[in-house]
């Protein structure tokens, strides 16, 4: 059996993926796209990002039948296979290619072999790992210091999942804990912006999945550094620094919040400097942390205040991460792709500091059988807090049903005076928005495909 950390890409011509129109799988397909190898992939739904890696070159199949494996991929020798977890075990194709021993790699595992050569930069933690990644990577790649960046969101400031300059020495990646894939990773710097219990279907108890979090923190390189935030309790064999959004027992802390004429100001403070009136381009109390922990970073890799002060101003945020699709006087559309509660409580709480006073609608997918079992009833708790709470089914992916675990049983815990369980064509007709509304979609399944429907609907 081979040691994947020992293997040498450039052994293959061909990468095929199963799953390539994941937004972590996708990423990778452009790396090797733009390296000129042969890609081709199945995915079971076409989307814009699988539209996108075809118009790049890449061969893609929806459809779970080995004639349509081109030729090409099914050399074994030549040919080197990329999955993600949520192929199933009976999937012809899986089996097709572990049956004649194709070299095949979890995704975590091919960003350990394409980042050992470089210094990598990694992002973990339960929640916020796609908004602080996308704006390290952007706090780097707009100073010259520039990098590499596999994120798993689309940057809004570059319109892709994948930062590439062949000069770098910095490779900004998500650190995953679903799975384990973290230790998949030897990072030379890691953030660490929260460690709330998740994916308790993998790890079974919340002293396993806290653990799961030490032996990441291990990994972390003896010269490098561990940023994280105060409530991530964990030690290091590197420097270990804290922040926090307000608490002043943290190393590094933020002051005077405030949203005025469009733009998110804070004052940051650190043990030896206090950086006044910076202005960054998200609003939410959740995105400034996050932008302290990546202010924090790139300090600590030398860069001046000017710089980290620019790259703030300018950063977009990433798609589906308090995506504003619709802004007038009285009618706000966000879409945000928050499926914990602890996501939905900092994206409601954004709402009301932003738009305090108005009604607020939600549409809410729930995400995994598991999760909404787990997190039941602060999933409940949450929602309540909507004037009008929509819920979609359960998204399944990867999950069979758990008795008991429905959209139907959900609702029947949430307080709102106005809620429903609806199917995803019958919502957009049962929406009706008056003055000073924020209407939000919410979710990590599909549910990003009424994004248009909605747009088009009140853009009439």
């Amino acid at each position: 059996m081979y040691r994947f950390k020992d293997l040498h890409i450039d052994q293959f011509k061909s990468v095929y993926f199963l799953g390539i129109g994941g937004i972590g799988m996708s990423a990778i397909a452009r790396y090797f796209l733009q390296h000129n190898y042969k890609v081709a992939g199945y995915d079971k739904t076409e989307t814009e990002l699988t539209k996108e890696l075809i118009q790049l070159g890449a061969e893609v199949s929806y459809t779970d039948d080995l004639n349509t494996i081109p030729n090409t991929f099914q050399d074994q020798q030549s040919t080197l296979v990329i999955r993600t977890p949520a192929v199933p075990s009976d999937h012809l194709g899986w089996n097709f290619f572990k049956e004649n021993n194709f070299t095949i790699l979890k995704r975590a595992e091919l960003l350990g072999v394409l980042t050992q050569s470089y210094k990598g930069l990694a992002v973990a933690g339960t929640h916020g790992k796609t908004t602080t990644s996308t704006l390290l990577a952007h706090l780097l790649h707009h100073s010259n210091l520039r990098c590499n960046a596999f994120l798993g969101g689309i940057s809004s400031n570059y319109k892709t999942n994948y930062i590439s300059d062949e000069n770098a020495i910095y490779t900004v990646v998500e650190a995953d804990e679903f799975d384990r894939s973290f230790h998949q990773l030897s990072p030379y710097c890691s953030i660490i912006t929260a460690m709330d219990s998740d994916h308790l279907d993998i790890y079974g108890t919340e002293e396993k999945f806290h653990q799961a979090f030490q032996e990441y923190a291990d990994l972390i390189n003896d010269d490098g550094i561990l940023i994280r935030h105060l409530d991530v309790q964990l030690t290091s064999k590197c420097p270990n620094i804290s922040y926090h959004l307000t608490n002043t027992t943290a190393d590094y802390y933020l002051s005077n919040l405030s949203y005025e004429n469009g733009c998110f100001q804070f004052d940051a403070h650190g043990p030896d400097f206090v950086w006044k009136n910076i202005v960054f381009g998200l609003p939410g109390t959740h995105n400034a942390e996050n932008a302290l922990a990546c202010l924090i970073q790139g300090k600590w890799l030398g860069l001046s205040e000017e710089k980290i002060r620019a790259a703030f101003k300018t950063f977009k945020g990433v798609k589906r991460r308090f995506d504003y699709h619709l802004k007038s006087e009285d009618f706000v559309y966000i879409d945000d792709y928050a499926h914990h509660p602890t996501e939905i409580n900092a994206l409601l709480n954004s709402i009301d500091l932003l738009y305090p006073g108005w009604k607020k609608i939600g549409v809410f997918q729930p995400h995994l059988f598991s999760r909404t079992k787990d997190f039941f009833d602060g999933f409940a708790k949450q929602l309540s807090r909507l004037d009008q709470c929509i819920l979609l089914p359960i998204y399944p992916a990867r999950e069979l049903p758990i008795e008991g675990i429905s959209s139907e049983a959900l609702l029947k815990e949430i307080s709102s005076n106005s809620k429903f369980v609806l199917s995803p064509n019958q919502v957009i007709n049962s929406l009706e928005i008056q003055s000073k509304t924020v209407l939000l979609t919410i979710g990590a399944g599909d549910i990003d495909r009424l994004v248009q429907p909605i747009k088009t609907h009140f853009s009439a």
